[in-house]
């Protein structure tokens, strides 16, 4: 279940933790590495994306009845990457030992039934309680799955290692199983998988105030990543003042109607109104593109049929007429209007997203593609990803740099944070007992 989403070669949907596991393991990520996916809509309500594809909107109590063909689907993914890899790691979700749910919990006991694979459980020590969430999580799986736990890795340790020697004494003593690894917890940047990693962000201390709406359906906000690293980026609630900010950002959402409504009952975008009358930049991503336009129609797709109206930053219309996505990878050639496109010559991003805009004699963002201000410090693109080009972002802070008539001296990126991230994990696990099992 996540909200950050990818769009593989072929044009279908997956968790974006998915897509970065497979481009860490040097493998072109496809629909079988993430069959069932939930975008989650609000009101107990999610979309499920059924091997890269909408599939249909269901609220929770309805979901649990879709489980026994969602998981024939799981199966099915997984034979189409065994006979590919010949190996899988499978990655489970939530609590492993949700006893109310065994019945129907297909990313953990079900599928563990199925495969009879060989369990690591991961704890999250920064959360507090690892003993009883390792001992308390074994104790409670069922009979049949607790002996296939052949290890556990304790992960986001903070301080000296070695005070905690005997306490992996204890829970392997507890548990009768061994402790394959303590990590420690690092900075290194790996793209966030879900809206709770929000909580945990850290962003440049830099002069260059960047304002992105944290939307109550806020998606896809990966987007903003290395943006963070160059620019001081603060997600800000529907409601606070957006005075202090050099630049605002609209990103995508799951659901644009209702989170325009709620920016607009919250004087949001009254306050994005007045900031680009005094000529800051204000940029929309996918659904923040389309709650810049004018007016926004609903046929009944994504909200209650109606005519809503936009923030009107863009002379158009978007459209929502049918529950068919738009999912593609793009590359796109900016149309060179304003100090910041002007700065970006080709760009690559996905798109993910339902309904269509419009905006007759409104210069296009890129060539064929979005919408830009005469001025160019409008900009509207259906293109997630824009931002995690370094063209792109160098464009937008060096642009706003200048503004506040600072010099930028941009820091050369780490290594691949992939690289560091398994240098760090190697470091702190015993990989040959995880390969005895393989």
């Amino acid at each position: 279940m996540s909200l950050n989403s990818y769009v593989t070669r072929d044009g279908g949907e997956i968790g974006i933790a998915q897509a970065m596991q497979a481009m860490a393991a040097g493998l072109e990520p496809q629909i079988a590495m993430n069959p069932i996916l939930l975008k989650p809509k609000g009101d107990q309500t999610s979309q499920i994306v059924l091997m890269g594809r909408p599939y249909r909107d269901v609220k929770a109590s309805s979901y649990y009845q879709e489980t026994d063909q969602l998981l024939r689907t799981a199966m099915e993914a997984a034979k189409i990457l065994l006979d590919q890899y010949g190996h899988l790691v499978i990655e489970g979700a939530g609590g492993a030992a949700e006893v109310n749910l065994y019945s129907r919990d297909i990313a953990n006991i079900r599928l563990a039934r199925l495969l009879r694979y060989p369990i690591i459980l991961v704890a999250d020590i920064e959360r507090g309680g690892v003993f009883a969430q390792v001992y308390g999580t074994i104790s409670l799986l069922p009979d049949d799955i607790r002996p296939l736990v052949c290890g556990i890795i304790i992960n986001k340790f903070r301080g000296d290692t070695a005070l905690f020697d005997e306490g992996i004494t204890i829970i392997e003593d507890l548990c009768k199983v061994p402790v394959l690894g303590l990590v420690p917890a690092t900075d290194i940047a790996i793209p966030s998988e879900d809206s709770l990693s929000l909580k945990d962000k850290k962003t440049a201390n830099s002069p260059v105030n960047v304002a992105v709406i944290h939307l109550p359906r806020i998606s896809n906000f990966t987007d903003f990543e290395l943006l963070e690293r160059h620019a001081s980026v603060t997600y800000v609630l529907p409601g606070h003042l957006l005075d202090e900010y050099d630049a605002i950002i609209i990103p995508g959402t799951k659901n644009t109607v209702e989170d325009l409504e709620v920016i607009q009952a919250s004087g949001t975008a009254d306050q994005i109104r007045e900031a680009r009358k005094k000529g800051v930049p204000v940029i929309g991503i996918c659904g923040g593109y389309q709650m810049l336009c004018r007016t926004i129609i609903d046929s009944g797709v994504e909200s209650c049929e109606g005519v809503y109206e936009g923030i009107g930053l863009i002379d158009g219309t978007t459209r929502f007429t049918g529950y068919e996505k738009t999912t593609t990878q793009v590359t796109r050639y900016s149309s060179g209007v304003g100090p910041i496109l002007s700065r970006i010559s080709e760009v690559n991003g996905y798109e993910i997203h339902m309904g269509d805009t419009e905006h007759p004699g409104v210069q296009g963002a890129f060539q064929d593609e979005g919408a830009v201000s005469d001025d160019g410090l409008v900009i509207g693109t259906y293109m997630h990803g824009l931002f995690t080009n370094p063209k792109a972002v160098t464009a937008l802070v060096s642009y706003l740099y200048e503004q506040k008539g600072v010099s930028w001296n941009p820091h050369n990126e780490e290594e691949d944070p992939f690289d560091a991230l398994a240098d760090h994990f190697e470091k702190h696990v015993r990989i040959e007992e995880i390969l005895k099992h393989f």
